[in-house]
Protein backbone atom coordinates (compact mmCIF):
# COMPACT_ATOMS: atom_id res chain seq x y z
CA UNK A 1 0.00 0.00 0.00
CA UNK A 2 2.74 2.20 0.97
CA UNK A 3 6.03 2.68 -1.09
CA UNK A 4 9.37 4.71 0.22
CA UNK A 5 11.05 7.52 -2.05
CA UNK A 6 14.93 8.35 -0.65
CA UNK A 7 14.06 11.98 0.97
CA UNK A 8 17.30 12.95 2.25
CA UNK A 9 17.79 17.24 2.12
CA UNK A 10 20.81 17.04 0.75
CA UNK A 11 19.08 16.04 -2.68
CA UNK A 12 17.63 19.53 -2.92
CA UNK A 13 21.10 20.46 -3.84
CA UNK A 14 22.50 17.39 -5.68
CA UNK A 15 19.54 15.98 -8.27
CA UNK A 16 22.08 13.35 -9.46
CA UNK A 17 22.23 11.50 -5.98
CA UNK A 18 18.32 10.76 -5.98
CA UNK A 19 17.97 6.66 -6.58
CA UNK A 20 14.18 6.99 -6.18
CA UNK A 21 12.87 4.09 -8.20
CA UNK A 22 10.39 5.57 -10.24
CA UNK A 23 12.98 7.89 -11.99
CA UNK A 24 11.23 10.89 -10.82
CA UNK A 25 13.54 13.14 -13.40
CA UNK A 26 11.41 11.34 -16.22
CA UNK A 27 7.97 12.70 -15.04
CA UNK A 28 6.22 14.97 -17.49
CA UNK A 29 2.50 16.05 -17.59
CA UNK A 30 0.20 17.50 -15.22
CA UNK A 31 -1.61 16.19 -11.87
CA UNK A 32 -4.72 17.22 -10.04
CA UNK A 33 -4.64 16.71 -6.53
CA UNK A 34 -8.89 17.06 -5.38
CA UNK A 35 -10.65 16.60 -2.00
CA UNK A 36 -14.27 15.28 -1.03
CA UNK A 37 -13.97 18.12 1.14
CA UNK A 38 -12.89 21.81 1.78
CA UNK A 39 -10.19 21.74 4.24
CA UNK A 40 -9.40 17.90 3.51
CA UNK A 41 -5.14 18.55 2.86
CA UNK A 42 -5.39 19.91 -1.09
CA UNK A 43 -3.06 22.36 -0.01
CA UNK A 44 -0.93 20.68 2.21
CA UNK A 45 -0.52 17.67 -0.58
CA UNK A 46 0.80 19.76 -3.30
CA UNK A 47 3.01 21.62 -0.90
CA UNK A 48 4.64 18.34 0.26
CA UNK A 49 4.75 17.04 -3.07
CA UNK A 50 6.68 19.94 -4.90
CA UNK A 51 9.11 19.45 -2.15
CA UNK A 52 9.65 15.81 -2.62
CA UNK A 53 10.25 16.41 -6.73
CA UNK A 54 12.18 19.10 -6.16
CA UNK A 55 14.54 17.54 -4.00
CA UNK A 56 14.48 14.79 -6.86
CA UNK A 57 15.73 17.40 -9.37
CA UNK A 58 12.03 17.80 -11.15
CA UNK A 59 11.10 21.11 -12.62
CA UNK A 60 7.73 21.57 -10.52
CA UNK A 61 5.51 24.62 -10.48
CA UNK A 62 2.08 24.24 -8.08
CA UNK A 63 -0.89 25.46 -10.16
CA UNK A 64 -4.74 26.70 -8.68
CA UNK A 65 -6.87 27.54 -11.30
CA UNK A 66 -9.17 29.15 -9.42
CA UNK A 67 -8.79 29.87 -5.56
CA UNK A 68 -11.35 31.39 -3.19
CA UNK A 69 -9.48 32.97 0.20
CA UNK A 70 -8.82 36.77 1.85
CA UNK A 71 -5.67 35.62 2.68
CA UNK A 72 -3.67 36.59 -0.17
CA UNK A 73 0.64 37.17 -1.20
CA UNK A 74 2.34 39.33 -3.87
CA UNK A 75 3.88 37.79 -6.12
CA UNK A 76 7.34 38.33 -7.95
CA UNK A 77 5.65 39.77 -10.84
CA UNK A 78 3.36 42.48 -8.94
CA UNK A 79 0.27 40.31 -8.68
CA UNK A 80 -1.83 38.61 -6.06
CA UNK A 81 -2.17 35.09 -5.55
CA UNK A 82 -3.81 32.78 -2.72
CA UNK A 83 -0.99 31.97 0.42
CA UNK A 84 -1.25 28.28 -0.42
CA UNK A 85 -0.03 29.01 -3.91
CA UNK A 86 3.04 31.15 -2.62
CA UNK A 87 3.18 28.63 -0.02
CA UNK A 88 3.71 25.99 -2.43
CA UNK A 89 5.81 28.00 -4.41
CA UNK A 90 8.70 27.96 -1.89
CA UNK A 91 8.11 23.80 -1.15
CA UNK A 92 9.08 24.10 -5.27
CA UNK A 93 12.18 26.39 -4.55
CA UNK A 94 10.55 28.81 -6.55
CA UNK A 95 9.55 32.65 -6.75
CA UNK A 96 5.16 32.65 -6.22
CA UNK A 97 4.03 34.26 -10.13
CA UNK A 98 0.12 34.93 -10.76
CA UNK A 99 0.26 32.04 -13.22
CA UNK A 100 0.18 29.81 -10.05
CA UNK A 101 -2.61 31.47 -9.55
CA UNK A 102 -4.79 32.95 -12.43
CA UNK A 103 -8.48 33.28 -10.89
CA UNK A 104 -8.55 34.72 -7.28
CA UNK A 105 -11.79 35.27 -5.70
CA UNK A 106 -12.03 37.63 -2.22
CA UNK A 107 -15.38 37.71 -1.20
CA UNK A 108 -16.76 40.99 0.37
CA UNK A 109 -20.34 39.35 1.34
CA UNK A 110 -22.03 36.56 1.43
CA UNK A 111 -23.21 36.42 -2.14
CA UNK A 112 -20.32 38.67 -3.86
CA UNK A 113 -16.05 38.61 -4.56
CA UNK A 114 -13.31 40.87 -6.22
CA UNK A 115 -12.39 39.04 -9.26
CA UNK A 116 -8.57 38.81 -9.40
CA UNK A 117 -7.39 37.67 -12.64
CA UNK A 118 -3.47 37.17 -13.49
CA UNK A 119 -2.98 38.93 -10.53
CA UNK A 120 -4.98 42.03 -10.78
CA UNK A 121 -8.81 43.06 -9.62
CA UNK A 122 -11.02 43.39 -12.64
CA UNK A 123 -14.65 43.41 -10.83
CA UNK A 124 -16.95 42.79 -8.36
CA UNK A 125 -19.30 40.23 -9.27
CA UNK A 126 -21.74 38.06 -7.47
CA UNK A 127 -22.45 34.57 -7.51
CA UNK A 128 -25.12 34.57 -10.51
CA UNK A 129 -23.09 37.34 -12.55
CA UNK A 130 -19.34 35.36 -12.13
CA UNK A 131 -21.29 31.79 -12.85
CA UNK A 132 -21.50 33.67 -16.40
CA UNK A 133 -18.57 34.95 -16.27
CA UNK A 134 -16.55 31.77 -15.88
CA UNK A 135 -16.08 31.46 -19.72
CA UNK A 136 -13.69 33.85 -19.75
CA UNK A 137 -11.81 32.93 -16.59
CA UNK A 138 -10.89 29.64 -17.78
CA UNK A 139 -9.70 31.11 -20.68
CA UNK A 140 -7.46 33.20 -18.09
CA UNK A 141 -6.90 29.86 -15.85
CA UNK A 142 -5.82 27.79 -19.54
CA UNK A 143 -3.31 30.71 -20.71
CA UNK A 144 -1.71 30.04 -17.05
CA UNK A 145 -1.13 26.49 -17.25
CA UNK A 146 0.01 26.26 -20.78
CA UNK A 147 2.79 28.60 -19.85
CA UNK A 148 3.72 26.81 -16.39
CA UNK A 149 3.37 23.60 -18.55
CA UNK A 150 6.17 25.19 -21.34
CA UNK A 151 8.47 25.98 -18.13
CA UNK A 152 7.92 23.01 -15.90
CA UNK A 153 8.29 19.30 -16.07
CA UNK A 154 5.46 18.90 -13.95
CA UNK A 155 2.66 21.08 -12.84
CA UNK A 156 0.67 20.20 -9.50
CA UNK A 157 -2.46 21.70 -9.71
CA UNK A 158 -4.64 21.86 -6.29
CA UNK A 159 -8.73 21.25 -6.74
CA UNK A 160 -11.34 23.40 -4.84
CA UNK A 161 -13.58 22.73 -2.65
CA UNK A 162 -14.86 18.96 -3.79
CA UNK A 163 -15.97 17.91 -7.04
CA UNK A 164 -18.95 16.34 -5.63
CA UNK A 165 -20.45 19.43 -5.70
CA UNK A 166 -22.83 19.11 -8.78
CA UNK A 167 -24.50 21.96 -8.55
CA UNK A 168 -21.82 23.92 -9.81
CA UNK A 169 -20.78 21.75 -12.41
CA UNK A 170 -22.06 23.22 -15.07
CA UNK A 171 -18.81 25.97 -16.05
CA UNK A 172 -16.72 24.06 -13.46
CA UNK A 173 -12.99 25.86 -13.56
CA UNK A 174 -11.81 24.39 -10.56
CA UNK A 175 -11.82 20.68 -10.39
CA UNK A 176 -13.36 18.56 -12.82
CA UNK A 177 -14.03 20.51 -15.47
CA UNK A 178 -10.43 22.00 -15.06
CA UNK A 179 -9.18 18.38 -15.54
CA UNK A 180 -11.62 17.55 -18.76
CA UNK A 181 -9.95 20.08 -20.47
CA UNK A 182 -6.14 19.90 -19.84
CA UNK A 183 -7.30 15.95 -20.00
CA UNK A 184 -4.60 15.40 -16.41
CA UNK A 185 -4.87 12.61 -13.92
CA UNK A 186 -6.70 12.95 -10.51
CA UNK A 187 -5.26 12.07 -7.56
CA UNK A 188 -8.32 12.01 -4.37
CA UNK A 189 -8.01 13.12 -1.00
CA UNK A 190 -10.15 12.59 1.91
CA UNK A 191 -9.40 13.79 5.86
CA UNK A 192 -10.09 10.81 8.19
CA UNK A 193 -9.83 12.94 11.21
CA UNK A 194 -13.32 14.64 10.74
CA UNK A 195 -14.68 11.31 10.15
CA UNK A 196 -17.01 9.17 7.60
CA UNK A 197 -13.75 9.08 5.31
CA UNK A 198 -14.88 6.17 2.91
CA UNK A 199 -18.73 7.67 2.63
CA UNK A 200 -16.43 10.83 1.71
CA UNK A 201 -14.67 8.94 -1.14
CA UNK A 202 -17.11 6.32 -2.35
CA UNK A 203 -19.87 9.41 -2.48
CA UNK A 204 -17.68 11.92 -4.40
CA UNK A 205 -17.11 8.78 -7.07
CA UNK A 206 -21.25 8.52 -7.28
CA UNK A 207 -21.61 12.08 -7.52
CA UNK A 208 -18.64 11.96 -10.92
CA UNK A 209 -19.70 11.52 -14.53
CA UNK A 210 -18.32 8.37 -15.83
CA UNK A 211 -15.64 9.43 -17.84
CA UNK A 212 -14.62 12.10 -14.51
CA UNK A 213 -14.42 9.28 -12.45
CA UNK A 214 -12.09 7.34 -15.08
CA UNK A 215 -9.79 10.22 -14.11
CA UNK A 216 -9.34 9.45 -10.29
CA UNK A 217 -6.54 7.08 -10.26
CA UNK A 218 -6.22 6.83 -6.35
CA UNK A 219 -7.00 7.92 -2.92
CA UNK A 220 -4.83 9.53 -0.43
CA UNK A 221 -6.55 9.10 3.38
CA UNK A 222 -5.26 12.29 5.12
CA UNK A 223 -4.59 13.39 8.82
CA UNK A 224 -4.67 9.25 10.29
CA UNK A 225 -4.17 8.64 13.93
CA UNK A 226 -3.92 5.35 15.20
CA UNK A 227 -2.83 1.62 14.57
CA UNK A 228 -2.85 1.39 10.53
CA UNK A 229 -3.63 -2.26 11.12
CA UNK A 230 -7.33 -1.67 12.09
CA UNK A 231 -8.06 0.55 9.28
CA UNK A 232 -6.96 -1.72 6.84
CA UNK A 233 -9.81 -3.91 6.71
CA UNK A 234 -11.38 -0.59 5.66
CA UNK A 235 -8.88 0.31 2.89
CA UNK A 236 -9.23 -3.30 1.26
CA UNK A 237 -13.16 -2.41 1.22
CA UNK A 238 -12.90 0.86 -0.66
CA UNK A 239 -10.23 -0.63 -3.04
CA UNK A 240 -12.86 -3.71 -4.10
CA UNK A 241 -15.48 -1.70 -3.95
CA UNK A 242 -13.80 1.01 -5.91
CA UNK A 243 -11.56 -0.41 -8.41
CA UNK A 244 -9.71 2.16 -7.22
CA UNK A 245 -5.94 2.13 -4.91
CA UNK A 246 -5.35 4.06 -1.88
CA UNK A 247 -1.91 5.52 -2.86
CA UNK A 248 -1.08 6.07 1.14
CA UNK A 249 -2.48 6.56 4.37
CA UNK A 250 -0.62 10.44 6.04
CA UNK A 251 -0.36 10.60 9.53
CA UNK A 252 -1.65 13.15 11.66
CA UNK A 253 1.53 15.90 11.74
CA UNK A 254 1.19 17.71 14.83
CA UNK A 255 2.63 21.31 14.97
CA UNK A 256 3.27 22.12 11.18
CA UNK A 257 3.76 26.06 10.53
CA UNK A 258 1.91 26.42 7.58
CA UNK A 259 0.20 29.69 5.64
CA UNK A 260 -3.42 28.66 6.15
CA UNK A 261 -5.45 29.36 2.74
CA UNK A 262 -8.53 31.18 4.62
CA UNK A 263 -9.51 29.67 7.89
CA UNK A 264 -8.37 31.09 11.10
CA UNK A 265 -6.02 28.57 13.27
CA UNK A 266 -6.56 27.88 16.30
CA UNK A 267 -4.07 29.61 18.56
CA UNK A 268 -1.28 27.52 19.75
CA UNK A 269 -0.56 26.66 23.38
CA UNK A 270 3.34 26.33 23.54
CA UNK A 271 5.26 26.05 26.57
CA UNK A 272 5.78 29.56 28.20
CA UNK A 273 9.12 30.30 30.17
CA UNK A 274 9.37 33.63 31.71
CA UNK A 275 7.11 36.58 30.57
CA UNK A 276 4.42 36.64 28.47
CA UNK A 277 2.75 39.18 26.10
CA UNK A 278 -1.03 38.68 25.93
CA UNK A 279 -1.96 39.84 22.33
CA UNK A 280 -5.65 39.85 21.05
CA UNK A 281 -6.92 40.03 17.66
CA UNK A 282 -10.81 40.96 16.97
CA UNK A 283 -11.97 38.40 13.87
CA UNK A 284 -13.74 40.77 11.52
CA UNK A 285 -16.12 39.29 9.57
CA UNK A 286 -13.68 40.06 6.45
CA UNK A 287 -10.64 39.55 8.27
CA UNK A 288 -7.87 39.47 5.67
CA UNK A 289 -4.23 37.99 5.57
CA UNK A 290 -4.56 36.61 9.40
CA UNK A 291 -1.16 34.91 8.24
CA UNK A 292 0.45 37.98 9.53
CA UNK A 293 0.03 36.66 13.28
CA UNK A 294 1.74 33.05 12.33
CA UNK A 295 4.89 34.31 13.78
CA UNK A 296 3.07 35.42 17.42
CA UNK A 297 1.06 32.22 17.62
CA UNK A 298 4.30 30.16 17.22
CA UNK A 299 6.25 32.25 19.89
CA UNK A 300 6.83 31.17 23.38
CA UNK A 301 6.21 34.12 25.06
CA UNK A 302 3.17 35.49 23.33
CA UNK A 303 0.00 34.64 24.61
CA UNK A 304 -2.37 35.11 21.34
CA UNK A 305 -6.02 35.19 21.46
CA UNK A 306 -8.53 35.67 18.52
CA UNK A 307 -12.17 37.06 19.71
CA UNK A 308 -14.83 36.12 18.25
CA UNK A 309 -18.68 37.62 17.65
CA UNK A 310 -20.15 38.40 21.12
CA UNK A 311 -17.18 38.04 23.42
CA UNK A 312 -15.57 40.74 25.00
CA UNK A 313 -12.23 41.88 24.87
CA UNK A 314 -10.19 40.55 27.56
CA UNK A 315 -6.94 42.42 29.10
CA UNK A 316 -3.85 42.50 27.21
CA UNK A 317 -0.48 44.29 26.45
CA UNK A 318 -1.32 44.33 23.20
CA UNK A 319 -5.18 44.35 20.53
CA UNK A 320 -4.56 44.24 16.71
CA UNK A 321 -6.95 45.24 14.39
CA UNK A 322 -5.90 42.98 11.31
CA UNK A 323 -6.55 43.51 7.76
CA UNK A 324 -9.93 43.52 6.15
CA UNK A 325 -11.64 43.28 3.08
CA UNK A 326 -14.53 45.47 4.06
CA UNK A 327 -12.97 47.83 6.19
CA UNK A 328 -16.13 50.09 7.08
CA UNK A 329 -18.64 47.38 7.17
CA UNK A 330 -16.33 45.52 9.54
CA UNK A 331 -15.87 48.82 11.76
CA UNK A 332 -19.32 48.86 12.46
CA UNK A 333 -19.51 45.27 13.14
CA UNK A 334 -16.52 46.66 15.59
CA UNK A 335 -18.99 48.83 16.96
CA UNK A 336 -21.56 46.68 17.38
CA UNK A 337 -19.57 44.17 19.38
CA UNK A 338 -18.97 46.60 21.94
CA UNK A 339 -14.86 46.87 20.88
CA UNK A 340 -14.68 50.06 20.57
CA UNK A 341 -15.17 51.26 24.36
CA UNK A 342 -13.01 48.28 25.36
CA UNK A 343 -10.06 49.35 22.94
CA UNK A 344 -10.63 53.00 24.58
CA UNK A 345 -10.54 51.50 28.11
CA UNK A 346 -7.28 49.07 26.87
CA UNK A 347 -5.14 52.17 25.90
CA UNK A 348 -6.62 54.17 29.32
CA UNK A 349 -4.68 51.20 31.14
CA UNK A 350 -1.63 51.55 29.15
CA UNK A 351 -2.30 49.09 26.45
CA UNK A 352 -0.48 49.08 23.19
CA UNK A 353 -3.16 49.31 20.11
CA UNK A 354 -1.83 48.38 16.63
CA UNK A 355 -3.79 48.84 13.33
CA UNK A 356 -2.70 46.54 10.04
CA UNK A 357 -3.63 47.85 6.62
CA UNK A 358 -7.35 47.84 6.90
CA UNK A 359 -6.81 47.83 10.68
CA UNK A 360 -5.04 50.77 9.94
CA UNK A 361 -7.49 52.55 8.06
CA UNK A 362 -10.09 52.26 10.82
CA UNK A 363 -7.23 53.64 13.68
CA UNK A 364 -7.41 57.40 11.23
CA UNK A 365 -10.75 60.24 11.39
CA UNK A 366 -12.74 59.05 8.53
CA UNK A 367 -13.08 56.45 5.94
CA UNK A 368 -14.31 57.32 2.25
CA UNK A 369 -15.77 55.20 -0.04
CA UNK A 370 -16.52 57.81 -2.74
CA UNK A 371 -17.09 54.72 -5.78
CA UNK A 372 -18.51 52.21 -3.58
CA UNK A 373 -15.48 49.96 -4.00
CA UNK A 374 -16.17 47.93 -0.66
CA UNK A 375 -19.86 48.37 -0.26
CA UNK A 376 -22.56 50.90 -0.68
CA UNK A 377 -20.66 54.49 -1.43
CA UNK A 378 -20.17 57.06 1.60
CA UNK A 379 -17.91 57.91 4.36
CA UNK A 380 -17.55 56.27 8.02
CA UNK A 381 -16.46 57.76 10.75
CA UNK A 382 -13.03 55.73 12.25
CA UNK A 383 -11.72 55.28 15.46
CA UNK A 384 -9.83 59.04 15.66
CA UNK A 385 -6.99 57.55 17.59
CA UNK A 386 -4.62 59.07 15.11
CA UNK A 387 -4.99 62.02 13.08
CA UNK A 388 -5.31 60.65 9.49
CA UNK A 389 -8.01 60.48 6.77
CA UNK A 390 -8.05 57.18 4.11
CA UNK A 391 -9.53 57.35 0.73
CA UNK A 392 -10.65 54.29 -0.86
CA UNK A 393 -9.31 54.49 -4.53
CA UNK A 394 -9.89 52.45 -8.27
CA UNK A 395 -6.32 50.97 -8.10
CA UNK A 396 -5.15 48.31 -5.48
CA UNK A 397 -1.38 48.79 -4.45
CA UNK A 398 0.53 45.60 -4.55
CA UNK A 399 4.15 45.40 -3.67
CA UNK A 400 6.75 43.78 -1.92
CA UNK A 401 8.76 45.92 0.75
CA UNK A 402 12.06 45.85 3.15
CA UNK A 403 12.86 48.76 5.34
CA UNK A 404 13.47 49.52 9.05
CA UNK A 405 11.06 49.71 11.72
CA UNK A 406 11.31 53.74 13.18
CA UNK A 407 13.58 54.19 16.21
CA UNK A 408 10.13 54.55 18.29
CA UNK A 409 8.77 51.10 16.91
CA UNK A 410 12.78 49.63 17.80
CA UNK A 411 14.46 50.33 14.65
CA UNK A 412 15.11 46.64 13.14
CA UNK A 413 15.08 45.34 10.15
CA UNK A 414 11.07 44.45 8.14
CA UNK A 415 10.25 42.88 5.17
CA UNK A 416 6.76 42.26 3.99
CA UNK A 417 4.06 43.43 1.35
CA UNK A 418 1.15 45.73 0.91
CA UNK A 419 -2.08 45.05 -0.56
CA UNK A 420 -4.09 47.64 -0.40
CA UNK A 421 -6.99 49.87 -1.60
CA UNK A 422 -6.85 52.83 0.62
CA UNK A 423 -4.69 55.91 0.18
CA UNK A 424 -4.45 57.66 3.63
CA UNK A 425 -3.25 61.50 4.38
CA UNK A 426 -3.58 63.40 7.52
CA UNK A 427 -0.65 65.08 9.92
CA UNK A 428 -0.04 61.29 11.89
CA UNK A 429 1.52 60.68 9.24
CA UNK A 430 4.10 63.06 10.00
CA UNK A 431 5.74 60.13 12.89
CA UNK A 432 5.84 57.24 10.61
CA UNK A 433 5.93 53.67 12.11
CA UNK A 434 7.92 52.54 9.57
CA UNK A 435 10.64 53.63 6.93
CA UNK A 436 11.05 51.79 4.12
CA UNK A 437 12.96 50.98 0.92
CA UNK A 438 13.05 53.29 -2.46
CA UNK A 439 10.73 52.22 -5.22
CA UNK A 440 11.82 49.15 -7.18
CA UNK A 441 10.66 50.58 -10.53
CA UNK A 442 6.48 50.31 -9.11
CA UNK A 443 4.86 52.94 -11.01
CA UNK A 444 2.46 53.95 -8.06
CA UNK A 445 1.91 57.46 -7.40
CA UNK A 446 2.81 57.34 -3.64
CA UNK A 447 6.55 56.58 -4.53
CA UNK A 448 7.02 59.17 -6.78
CA UNK A 449 8.35 61.52 -4.36
CA UNK A 450 10.74 58.58 -3.02
CA UNK A 451 11.93 57.12 -6.50
CA UNK A 452 15.37 59.20 -6.25
CA UNK A 453 16.54 56.61 -3.45
CA UNK A 454 15.14 58.37 -0.36
CA UNK A 455 13.20 56.14 2.21
CA UNK A 456 9.52 55.91 1.86
CA UNK A 457 7.49 56.57 5.32
CA UNK A 458 4.46 54.27 6.37
CA UNK A 459 1.61 54.19 8.86
CA UNK A 460 2.15 56.18 12.13
CA UNK A 461 2.67 56.15 15.88
CA UNK A 462 0.90 57.86 18.15
CA UNK A 463 2.70 60.78 20.15
CA UNK A 464 2.48 58.73 23.25
CA UNK A 465 3.44 55.80 21.62
CA UNK A 466 0.77 53.51 22.87
CA UNK A 467 -0.72 53.19 19.19
CA UNK A 468 0.68 51.81 16.07
CA UNK A 469 -0.35 51.80 12.41
CA UNK A 470 0.95 50.42 8.94
CA UNK A 471 -0.04 49.37 6.14
CA UNK A 472 2.57 46.40 5.66
CA UNK A 473 1.74 42.71 5.77
CA UNK A 474 3.79 40.25 7.10
CA UNK A 475 5.34 42.61 10.10
CA UNK A 476 6.34 40.00 12.98
CA UNK A 477 7.48 37.53 10.27
CA UNK A 478 11.06 38.94 10.01
CA UNK A 479 13.05 37.95 13.59
CA UNK A 480 14.33 41.42 14.56
CA UNK A 481 11.06 43.01 13.76
CA UNK A 482 9.14 40.75 15.58
CA UNK A 483 11.20 40.98 18.28
CA UNK A 484 11.48 44.78 18.01
CA UNK A 485 7.76 45.14 18.08
CA UNK A 486 7.10 42.28 20.80
CA UNK A 487 9.66 44.80 23.09
CA UNK A 488 7.80 47.89 21.76
CA UNK A 489 4.04 46.02 23.21
CA UNK A 490 6.20 45.57 26.86
CA UNK A 491 7.92 42.13 26.50
CA UNK A 492 11.43 42.36 28.14
CA UNK A 493 14.19 40.87 26.23
CA UNK A 494 12.08 39.79 23.51
CA UNK A 495 13.77 37.23 20.75
CA UNK A 496 12.41 37.19 17.55
CA UNK A 497 10.84 33.95 16.11
CA UNK A 498 12.73 32.79 12.56
CA UNK A 499 9.22 32.06 11.10
CA UNK A 500 10.87 31.31 7.57
CA UNK A 501 12.78 28.35 9.32
CA UNK A 502 9.77 27.06 11.00
CA UNK A 503 8.00 26.92 7.78
CA UNK A 504 11.24 25.43 6.17
CA UNK A 505 10.95 22.47 8.31
CA UNK A 506 6.98 21.90 8.38
CA UNK A 507 7.72 21.78 4.26
CA UNK A 508 10.27 19.44 5.31
CA UNK A 509 8.05 17.51 7.59
CA UNK A 510 5.23 17.07 5.24
CA UNK A 511 7.81 16.02 2.13
CA UNK A 512 9.01 13.12 4.45
CA UNK A 513 5.83 12.03 5.67
CA UNK A 514 4.84 11.56 2.00
CA UNK A 515 7.92 9.99 0.95
CA UNK A 516 7.50 8.02 4.12
CA UNK A 517 3.37 6.74 3.29
CA UNK A 518 2.81 7.14 0.09
CA UNK A 519 3.23 4.77 -3.13
CA UNK A 520 5.13 7.35 -5.37
CA UNK A 521 5.68 5.22 -8.17
CA UNK A 522 2.13 4.65 -8.72
CA UNK A 523 1.09 7.63 -7.94
CA UNK A 524 3.26 9.64 -10.26
CA UNK A 525 2.75 6.37 -12.88
CA UNK A 526 0.40 8.41 -15.47
CA UNK A 527 3.01 11.34 -15.51
CA UNK A 528 5.90 8.71 -16.18
CA UNK A 529 4.51 6.98 -18.65
CA UNK A 530 4.11 10.90 -20.70
CA UNK A 531 8.37 11.06 -20.99
CA UNK A 532 10.81 8.63 -20.88
CA UNK A 533 13.16 8.21 -17.64
CA UNK A 534 16.50 9.32 -18.15
CA UNK A 535 18.75 6.45 -18.90
CA UNK A 536 20.88 5.15 -15.94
Amino acid sequence: MAGRCCHNRAMRNDPSANPCPFAPRGLRGTLMVQGTTSDAGKSTVVAGLCRVLARAGVAVAPFKPQNMALNSAVTVDGGEIGRAQALQAQAAGLQPHTDMNPVLLKPSSDIGAQVIIHGRARMDLDAKAYHAYKPQAMAAVLESHARLSQAYGVVLVEGAGSPAEVNLRDRDIANMGFAERVDCPVVLVADIDRGGVFAHLVGTLDCLSESERARVKGFIINRFRGDIALLQPGLDWLVARTGKPVFGVLPYLHGLHLDAEDAIASAQVASRDGDVLRVIVPVLPRISNHTDFDALRAHPNVDLQFIGPGMPIPPADLVILPGSKSVRADLAFLRANGWQPALLRHLRYGGKLMGICGGMQMLGRRIHDPDGREGPAGTSDGLGLLDFDTTLAPEKQLRRVAGRLDASTGGAAVEGYEIHLGITYGPALARPALWLDAADGSDDASDAAYAGGNPRPDGAVSDDNQVMATYVHGLFDHPDACGALLRWAGLARAEGIALDALREASIDRLADSMAAHLDLRAMFGPLAATAPAPAD
